[in-house]
């Protein structure tokens, strides 16, 4: 029988890397929907989305988000408002919505009227990602630093996203997201004198 050491906050965050490919991006979602749950597929789409922290997605109620295509969160960290924008998914989310009874959570326990754990968020986002082959690197902050590198890539705006994700300056955004390390890689690998 073997004794796993419990999952800390620090463990969650260390090293954990965005998903970079899209094809791999894919695989976790088959993985999840798949082998864990569409709770925890909602969960990831959510998170990759919209760039929220797991705390604040897992504190989410129905009746905030039910029917709606904005809403307002108030951050947990930050206590700063945010706008979440959820037109591209909103059917996934309201679908899924509608299959939830007995309870007010967008991600409920299977133990009790209360929403999933934090360390059974990354438990799930880990097995989807074991399933596809996905290395390590995988945790709750890999859904946020996900957003962020597809929203960098597909903008450019570091200032945004700098403004997103509440960073107070943009080279902790680019660090945070692993845009430096790539960009540094990709220099190397053609550098020749």
């Amino acid at each position: 029988m073997s004794s796993k050491r419990p999952v800390s906050k620090k463990d969650e965050i260390k090293d954990v890397q965005p998903i970079r490919s899209l094809e791999k991006l894919e695989d976790m979602k088959w993985s999840l929907k798949r082998h864990c749950s569409e709770r925890d597929y909602i969960l990831f789409l959510l998170g990759i989305n919209t760039g929220l922290r797991v705390t604040d997605l897992l504190n989410l109620k129905i009746k905030e988000v039910k029917g709606k295509k904005k809403l307002i969160v108030k951050e947990g960290k930050t206590e700063k408002l945010r706008t979440i924008h959820l037109v591209n998914i909103f059917k996934e989310i309201n679908d899924y919505i509608e299959a939830l009874e007995g309870t007010e959570w967008m991600f409920p326990s299977r133990k009790g009227d209360k929403t999933i754990s934090r360390i059974q968020a990354y438990r799930q986002l880990n097995k989807a990602a074991e399933m596809v082959d996905i290395p390590d690197g995988i945790g709750t902050h890999t859904m946020r630093k996900t957003f962020g590198y597809w929203y960098y890539k597909q903008t450019k705006d570091v200032a945004a996203l700098q403004n997103i994700l509440n960073h107070s300056h943009p080279s902790i955004t680019l660090k945070y997201i692993g845009i430096t390390d790539e960009e540094i890689e990709n220099s190397l690998q053609t550098f020749k004198l």
